[in-house]
């Protein structure tokens, strides 16, 4: 299958996931057909059984562990630890952080695709996960009997507090900017798979990379079909590309 042809197909089988109910959208399968079309002949099977091997690694550790705290240092041990996944905060704007094959190939990542890796790797041992799409910082919430607590993948899982949280806020936007309490809502897998592209769109067209920027809107108008800004941005590029032709 040449280049073209398999961008078409991972396009497709793209389309076909996330134009459905959310219900049917599996994060990491969804994450690796997004990444497949910027990358042609991506075995998708292999890191998807790369996700199920490292849960298969953690699964034992849990066994006997009652709390979730001991069942989130179990698995931070092994991602952070033993498996050495790190927040790349030296080159943070690097787009083969957003693409989730070389997130598990690198270890390294941005919060939002090393919250995908540890969605995807404790919802294969049972954890209540969500993503939480805080402006400047995506985060991971865990549910259970006891209530909640807040996961930060980028610094090596550690747990946080509403406190917390909004300190890290406003490490960003400063001690000024207004925090509200629905920065810490959970997001939906489509709204995780929009950020991530919105982070790629940012990314190509900071470099001027306009062909590789109108893959990525036509990619969120999948998601998000209605939206504005995209179909702007969409005829924006194609005229651009045009004159690059």
């Amino acid at each position: 299958m040449d280049h073209l042809a398999y961008q078409a197909v991972s396009r497709q089988l793209f389309a076909d996931m996330v134009t459905g109910p959310e219900e049917r959208v599996d994060l990491g399968r969804a994450a690796l057909l997004m990444a497949g079309e910027a990358y042609p002949g991506l075995d998708i099977l292999r890191y998807v059984a790369r996700l199920e091997a490292m849960a298969a690694a953690v699964r034992p550790r849990l066994a006997d562990a009652e709390h979730v705290r001991t069942k989130v240092a179990h698995l931070n041990t092994y991602l952070f630890e033993e498996q050495g996944f790190q927040g790349n905060a030296n080159e943070y704007y690097d787009p083969r952080n957003s693409f989730l094959n070389e997130v598990i190939d690198r270890k390294l990542g941005i919060p939002i695709t090393l919250s995908v890796v540890y969605m995807e790797v404790g919802r294969r041992l049972g954890l209540t996960l969500q993503g939480v799409g805080m402006p400047g910082h995506f985060l991971v919430k865990h549910t259970g009997p006891a209530g909640y607590i807040y996961l930060d993948p980028f610094n090596r899982g550690r747990i946080l507090s509403r406190q917390a949280c909004e300190e890290l806020f406003q490490q960003f936007y400063g001690e000024q900017a207004p925090f509200q309490g629905t920065f810490l809502a959970p997001v939906t897998k489509k709204q995780v798979l929009a950020r991530l592209l919105s982070n790629l769109k940012a990314i190509y067209l900071q470099t001027k990379d306009y062909l590789k920027a109108l893959a990525v809107v036509e990619r969120l108008l999948l998601l998000q079909p209605t939206s504005e800004q995209d179909t702007k941005d969409r005829a924006v590029l194609r005229n651009l590309v045009g004159m690059l032709n």
